[in-house]
């Protein structure tokens, strides 16, 4: 076994207990609801993906750098689909960021000295090729901006998961109680008072009680598997909080709730790993 998979297998096992605690406790709070609540079928929903998506995130990246470069890549073509309906965007310009979502991981993988400046320059070179090669000129500029965006927000974060090693188990594990965390402090401290205010108008919702919980959430979960330190803290909570936020922006222009309908209890991919997106990438700013 490689070392990277040795590093990244250590870093499995000290999370899977934590994992097995949370889907455990989990299962047990929704199977205990009672028929009254409004929430008890999609909470049930909810704990049947996380129960089916836990196992494939730690087992890609318990493989190393070849596990999580197939998981990113997955992750990546799934949502480049879903982000091309919410954009409205032409058959070339899918081309280009399904090309990103399997190159850039590959990249991360195999030569990830080749992941600089210069790489993110190409990158919105190749968002205008389509449109200036087909004489867009009615709307050239918006598929491109919405290309190039695209880009920076689904392909080059998802080599997180390759270049962050054990880094990246903690990141998404944190992120993924951290939703938990806020959706609780959400329900439990924003029903009325300053922590009751929402953070935008892009999402009434979503409260600074729910950053409280998500701050006390995704906190814990770094001191449990031992990769706490107030950087790394920083960017997870910020990437669980304006992760939705930027999602609710794209869905809100685009006229949809959610970005799919296939996901049980979240709609599409893009509205699970909405946080996880700008967490990866803000790890690896603070990591780097």
């Amino acid at each position: 076994m490689s070392g990277s998979a040795v590093v990244a297998g250590e870093a499995v096992g000290r999370a899977l207990p934590l994992v097995a605690g949370a889907l455990g406790a989990g299962g047990l709070a929704v199977a205990a609801l009672p028929a009254r609540i409004r929430m008890r079928a999609e909470l049930r929903r909810r704990w049947r993906t996380w129960a089916l998506a836990a196992p494939v995130f730690l087992g890609a990246l318990f493989l190393g750098a070849g596990g999580a470069f197939a998981l990113a890549a997955l992750l990546g073509v799934v949502a480049v689909g879903e982000y091309v309906r919410l954009a409205g965007l032409a058959p070339a310009d899918r081309a280009v960021l399904l090309a990103a979502a399997v190159g850039l991981p590959a990249l991360a993988w195999l030569a990830p000295e080749a992941l600089d400046p210069r790489a993110a320059g190409l990158l919105l070179l190749a968002a205008a090729v389509a449109p200036v090669l087909s004489g867009d000129g009615a709307s050239g500029f918006t598929r491109a901006a919405r290309t190039a965006f695209g880009l920076l927000w689904i392909p080059l974060p998802l080599t997180g998961l390759v270049t962050l090693g054990q880094t990246a188990v903690a990141v998404g594990l944190a992120v993924a109680l951290g939703d938990v965390g806020a959706w609780c402090g959400g329900t439990a401290l924003g029903r009325k008072g300053p922590l009751a205010r929402p953070l935008s108008p892009l999402s009434p919702n979503k409260t600074w009680a729910g950053v409280v919980g998500a701050a006390v959430a995704t906190g814990l979960v770094l001191l449990a598997v031992g990769a706490f330190s107030p950087a790394l803290w920083a960017a997870v909570l910020a990437g669980c909080v304006l992760g939705d936020l930027l999602e609710s922006m794209v869905k809100r222009e685009a006229g949809v709730k959610d970005a799919g309908s296939w996901l049980p209890g979240f709609g599409g991919l893009l509205d699970r790993i909405d946080s996880l997106l700008p967490a990866l990438l803000l790890a690896a700013v603070v990591t780097g």
